[in-house]
This record gives C-alpha cells, sequence and structure tokens, in this order.
C-alpha cells in the first residue's frame, strides 16, 4: 500500500545531513547525498521506497541495515550534482513534509555544527551543484565538522541531533552539551558577554581529561574549547 498524507508523522527527524556520508553511486563531486533519520526500520524502509519510486531524478535511495548510535535509522538518497539539484532538493522535501508534517526542514552540509533552514536561499548558498566547486566548499566546511573538531580527542564517539552534541569517552558515562557556536577564535571571543569564571575550575580539569588536548575555559554558564583557531562554545546539559 502506497504512503498517504501524514503516515509517518513523527517518524522523521526535521533536520537532515548533505554531503555527509560518501556516494556509493559515483565520485562525492558529481553526486550530493541526503540522509534523513527515522525513529524505526519500518518507516525508513518506507521511505526509501517512496523517494526511489516518486522522483525519477532520483539515482539511488537505501536504508541503514542496523540501527546507528543514536537509535535511528538513516535514509540515504543520491542525486546528480548539477544545475537544478536545490529545486530537486527542494521537491524531495515537498513530499516528505506531507508524509510528516513537517513544516520547516532544517539541514546540516558535511556534518557543520550548525543547522539551517532549508529555504531555497540556505540550500543554494551551503550546496555547490558545480562538482568544480565541491572540494572547495567541503574544505572550508572542514573545522566546522563536529568529528574533526574533535579529532585528536580522548573520546570514542561523537554524536550531533538537533543541537545537542553528545560525547562518550569509553568506560565513561556520555556528556551532553547544547550546541552555542563556532567560528574563528577572535570573532567568537568577542560575541561572549560573560567575563570568565574561575568558580567551576574543578570542571574544566575534568573534561580536559575526558576529552583531551584542549584549551577550555568557562565564561560563566558557557565553555569554550579550542582547536587550531576556531573556538566551539558549548553549555553543559
Amino acid at each position: 500500500m502506497s504512503l498517504q498524507q501524514n503516515d509517518l508523522r513523527h517518524l522523521v527527524d526535521d533536520i537532515f545531513e548533505v554531503d555527509s556520508f560518501a556516494s556509493k553511486m559515483g565520485d562525492d563531486k558529481n553526486i550530493v547525498t541526503l540522509s534523513f533519520s527515522c525513529k524505526d526500520k519500518q518507516p525508513a524502509e518506507d521511505l526509501s521506497n517512496f523517494l526511489e519510486k516518486g522522483y525519477n531524478f532520483i539515482l539511488d535511495s537505501d536504508v541503514t541495515a542496523g540501527e546507528q548510535s543514536d537509535g535511528t535509522y538513516k535514509v540515504f538518497v543520491e542525486i546528480q550534482r548539477e544545475k537544478g539539484v536545490h529545486d530537486n532538493i527542494l521537491e524531495i522535501l515537498d513530499g516528505i513534509g506531507k508524509l510528516t508534517g513537517i513544516e520547516q526542514f532544517k539541514f546540516r552540509y558535511y556534518k557543520d555544527f550548525r543547522s539551517k533552514n532549508a529555504d531555497l536561499n540556505e540550500i543554494t548558498q551551503a550546496i555547490p551543484d558545480d562538482p568544480e566547486n565541491y572540494g572547495i566548499v567541503a574544505t572550508e566546511s572542514n573545522m566546522n565538522n563536529f568529528k574533526n573538531f574533535f579529532s585528536r580527542s580522548f573520546v570514542e564517539s561523537i554524536d550531533m541531533k538537533n543541537d545537542v552534541l553528545t560525547i562518550k569517552k569509553k568506560y565513561a558515562e556520555p556528556i551532553n552539551f547544547k550546541f552555542i557556536d563556532i567560528g574563528d577564535q577572535n570573532e567568537i571571543l568577542d560575541n561572549i558577554n560573560e567575563t570568565i569564571s574561575f568558580d567551576n575550575f574543578a570542571e574544566v580539569i575534568y573534561l580536559t581529561k575526558y576529552v583531551g588536548d584542549y584549551n577550555i575555559t568557562k565564561y560563566g554558564d558557557k565553555l569554550t574549547f579550542e582547536n587550531e583557531g576556531k573556538t566551539l562554545v558549548l553549555q553543559r546539559l
């Protein structure tokens, strides 16, 4: 039986990822990959089937074999990177929106910390439609990739869901943070209004031992992590 309006309500995340995973169909510079998170395997398979049969510009749609670390199942979609790809993405979102009741999707490009509204303006600015520009954009996004930011840390896994970053070290309880901001060090520090807090120095020491050799500073209830000229601002949950 084909899917009807609202059949997948509350079963699909409103934030999806773009170009976060390698393409199976060809070179990454030629293929845009989308990934949607579903709360169970069956709705993921239903969504994948709907997409593959409903859009002739979709090259492939597939579902992860098993559950992801955050308990979801990923639906991967691959489409050609070419002029018109931004309109194709919006057409896909329109269809998924009817199935889920989601009126405003958000997306992360290349696992960027920041999620952006999935409107034509943001999608056009963030997602390259020219294969020759793909490498440039991916390189610029590299340090905004939360896994790359913590690449020299001691932690075992790093996951981002909505605006909550979860870091897990082996044999230790996970730590959850709310994402606040990321950017060049001087710009980020200029935007912080709070003063340095020395009251919870023990927390900074604990986080340094947990995460690794990062310069961690506390400003009020905000924590800054520095890495190669970039500063990440988080709030402990």
